[in-house]
């Protein structure tokens, strides 16, 4: 089946009637109904379908081995995204295998089919956690603390969903039985617009963090309490959201975004106890930016007679794909054009561990992590034959 076909089989599940788009995070239930419409297809494809030790799922053709080509990507999806935001990736490496059968290609070496989980950290706040997990850049000690918005943590969930807590962690045998890894993502941006082509390779992802700012004041009533008698954790948040934007503004290609914010207890005619902020910032200049706000967010704290502690969420530095496999699939793509990007990748995280590229593709809006993201189904089709062509040729 086509990619766009594929695509359009997923397109009522985890739909959000409350923000548009779709709201799928890991260990939920529509982001468990995407991992059983994937187990499907990969039966329907003879596919030998395994889940690791950190939930992250493999699908391979061929007996799983050393030197593997694997492609894929994730199902799950920021609060309210887009359709295509990591469901492209998995819907286009099923149709490769179809393109490549087609053709009547049998890969040489082993290759697979993964969806990783929570690559968005829509629940549990950190980005790329199964790839992270894998290879363990992020220790599963801290990994099982984390909790979702409800309280549920991360060891708590993946029990529920047959996941023993006390194996998730680093597993150096799966990842060393990758020898190259190719995900294909819609482009987040609007690079190739202009360039008239649907595709193009990745060139770099830039440093990237998130970071979370606790501000604690004194809970009070709204109505009985004088204006001139109050420690309003809002205000001093309120401020330092306006100061991410003045201070990233000054920075030089560093974007910083405050895209949550949560009051505690939430009542509308309650002044909060505690206010959470969290800062994503993404350049160059991180660390200094991020110096510059805690010191703003320091200030307005005093100000109010507040106080403020950050906490710094994850990170990852600039990556640099792997620059002869980048070569490589745009050669054998008719040299088609390398994009640098903001947004982080599982590819990313694997790209410290072995030989990792990425391919975009075209996005007119230029719109991503929103209702509007969007790529023709053309685009959506021209995307998974290039995918089958690269697989094609690295597996041979």
């Amino acid at each position: 089946m086509t990619a766009s076909g594929l695509l359009a089989d997923i397109a009522d599940v985890g739909r959000d009637r409350t923000r548009g788009g779709y709201s799928r995070h890991v260990f939920d239930t529509a982001e468990l109904d995407l991992r059983e419409w994937f187990a499907g297809e990969a039966r329907r494809r003879g596919l030998d379908l395994e889940q690791d030790r950190n939930g992250n799922l493999w699908a391979w053709w061929g007996g799983p081995g050393p030197d593997a080509v694997v492609t894929g990507s994730h199902l799950d999806s920021v609060p309210g995204g887009g359709a295509f935001d990591g469901p492209l990736g998995v819907v286009s490496a099923l149709s490769a295998v179809d393109i490549m059968r087609e053709r009547g290609v049998t890969p040489a070496k082993p290759l697979a089919v993964v969806v990783f989980g929570e690559e968005e950290g829509g629940r549990f706040g950190v980005p790329c956690l199964g790839s992270r997990l894998s290879t363990g850049s992020l220790p599963a000690e801290k990994a099982l603390r984390l909790r979702d918005p409800d309280g549920v943590t991360f060891a708590d969930a993946a029990r529920r969903s047959g996941l023993d807590p006390e194996r998730i962690g680093a597993d150096p045998e799966l990842v060393g039985r990758i020898g190259r890894f190719v995900e294909l993502h819609v482009e987040q941006g609007r690079g190739l617009v202009d360039l008239g082509g649907p595709v193009a390779v990745g060139s770099t992802v830039i440093a990237h963090g998130r970071w979370r700012l606790t501000f604690a004041g004194q809970g009070n009533h709204a109505g009985a309490t004088p204006m001139d008698d109050r420690r309003d954790p809002m205000l001093p948040a309120a401020e330092t959201v306006a100061a991410v934007r003045r201070i990233a503004a000054s920075a030089p290609a560093t974007r910083a975004t405050v895209g949550r914010l949560a009051p505690n207890p939430g009542g509308t005619n309650v002044i909060a106890s505690t206010v959470d902020v969290w800062l994503d910032a993404r350049g160059p200049d991180v660390p200094s930016v991020v110096r510059d706000v805690e010191a703003a967010a320091r200030a307005a704290a005093e100000a109010e007679g507040c106080t403020v502690e950050l906490r710094e969420e994850s990170w990852s530095d600039e990556v640099v794909f792997d620059p002869a496999l980048r070569d490589e699939l745009s050669a054998e793509l008719g040299d088609v054009p390398a994009l640098p990007t903001g947004a982080g990748h599982d590819a990313a995280v694997l790209s410290a561990h072995v030989p990792a590229a990425m391919l975009y593709v075209r996005n007119p809006t230029g719109v991503s992590h929103a209702p509007e993201e969007f790529a023709e189904a053309s685009d959506v089709d021209a995307g998974a034959e290039a995918l089958a062509t690269v697989l094609a040729r690295l597996s041979r």
